[in-house]
Formats: structure tokens, sequence, C-alpha cells
């Protein structure tokens, strides 16, 4: 009996180690894999650009986020810019800080959106250009800003994000904002200096804390996995 009691033991024991192992194993592998993630925060890669043109509505809709595989292609809309706003303190993708001219362009719906037009000196450039004008839009659509480059007020953004807003209209407002490459009227191209678009990548900067504290918690598990056994042991004794 006392042999097979042993053996019990024994067994018990090993499959108890085993189990163990298995848990560490796996609460290791999810931490390195988290921080595999965090690296690639810190070093986010180029995002290839689409060139092709889509119509607004393919892209995204005004209820919801833009959605993360429509960030950086060509969207076209057409409608009037019914607003016109000063966005201080912005950074283009040669890493230029200049003030920018926005608008919200209303679309032929009940909708809205903000398009960044250029560069707020060259503002009045355009005679031709009047809220009464219909006018075509073409450029980069990108997700909308997270943090504010200058004080918020009735003809300035403090960041390019149309949740600022929308206390100001009754319109459905798209998230994020187009980056025009190109605006026609009527009679024709508007010819003024573009903005060009921040370059795209594939990694969010908000995101790499967030992976760093699941690398933590999934240690800390295969820590607080190995320690048990110990501490039973230690209980078992007392």
């Amino acid at each position: 009996m006392i042999p097979d009691a042993r053996m019990k033991a024994t067994i018990k024991k090993v499959l108890q180690g085993f189990a163990v192992l298995v848990l560490v194993s796996i609460f290791l592998g999810l931490g390195f894999w988290q921080l595999s993630r965090a690296n690639e925060m810190q070093n986010p890669k180029v995002v290839a650009v689409d060139r092709k043109v889509y119509s607004l509505a393919e892209l995204t809709e005004p209820t919801g986020s833009v959605p993360v595989n429509s960030i950086g292609k060509m969207a076209r809309t057409t409608g009037n810019f019914i607003a016109n706003y000063k966005a201080p303190n912005q950074i283009d993708g040669d890493g230029v800080v200049a003030d920018w001219e926005v608008v919200l362009l209303q679309n032929e719906t009940d909708t809205a959106i903000l398009v960044v037009r250029g560069l707020w000196k060259d503002r009045l450039q355009e005679p031709q250009i009047a809220m009464s004008n219909r006018v075509e839009v073409v450029g980069t659509l990108m997700p909308h800003q997270f943090d504010d480059r200058a004080a918020n007020t009735p003809s300035q953004l403090s960041r390019l994000d149309s949740s600022i807003l929308v206390s100001t209209t009754d319109l459905q407002l798209y998230d994020g904002f187009i980056m025009a490459k190109s605006e026609k009227v009527r009679t024709g191209a508007i010819e003024r200096q573009r903005v060009l678009p921040p370059k795209l990548t594939s990694g969010v900067p908000g995101y790499y804390w967030q992976h760093i504290s699941y690398v933590v918690v999934w240690w800390f598990m295969a820590g607080l996995v190995i320690w048990m056994p110990f501490y039973k042991r230690r209980e078992d004794k007392l």
C-alpha cells in the first residue's frame, strides 16, 4: 500500500509540475508576443499608398470611425463649403509646422466632413470659391487627431477632429478629414499650394504602453504560477 501511495504522490507531483510548465510557457509566450507588438509600435513601417480614387461613401460612413483599411486612401466627394477654420501648428509630411485652412464640406446629403484645403496664409487667393459654389474635392482620407495643437474657438480648431464640432451643426459628421489634393468647380480646377499629408505608419503611438502593460500582466501571471506550489508547501508544513 505504501509503494502505491508513494507512486500516486509522485505521479501527482509530476502532473502538477507539467501543468506549471505548460501555464508558465503560455504566459511567457503571451508576454513575448505583446513585447514584439510593442516593438512594432516603436518601429512602425510606412504604409503603402493606394493610388486608386474611391468615393467617400465607399471608404467610410458618418456614423463611425474611419476603418483602418481606408486610412490613407484617396477619397472623392462633392458638396459646398459651409464653414471655414484656422488649424494652427499643424505638421505636414515634410515635418513643416504651419497654420492650415480647414473647411467643413457639406456633402450632397445631410452629412459633412472636414477638408484641409491648404495653408492659412493662402486662404484669400481664390475669389471664385464661395459658399454657394459646388466643389468636387479629391484627397487623402486621414484619421482624426487626438492631441490639441491650439485653443478651440468658433473660428479655430484645436485639432482636426469633427467631434469638437458636433454642437455647432445638425449635420452628421464624418470621422477623420480629407487632405485635399485637388478641387474643381464648374469653371474648372482651383490651383493653389496643397499640404503634403503626414506619412502614414502601421503603428499607433498611444498603444505602445498598452502592449507593455500586457507584458507585465502576463509575466506576473507566469511568476504567480511558479510561486504558488512553494506557497502551498509552506502552508502544508504550517
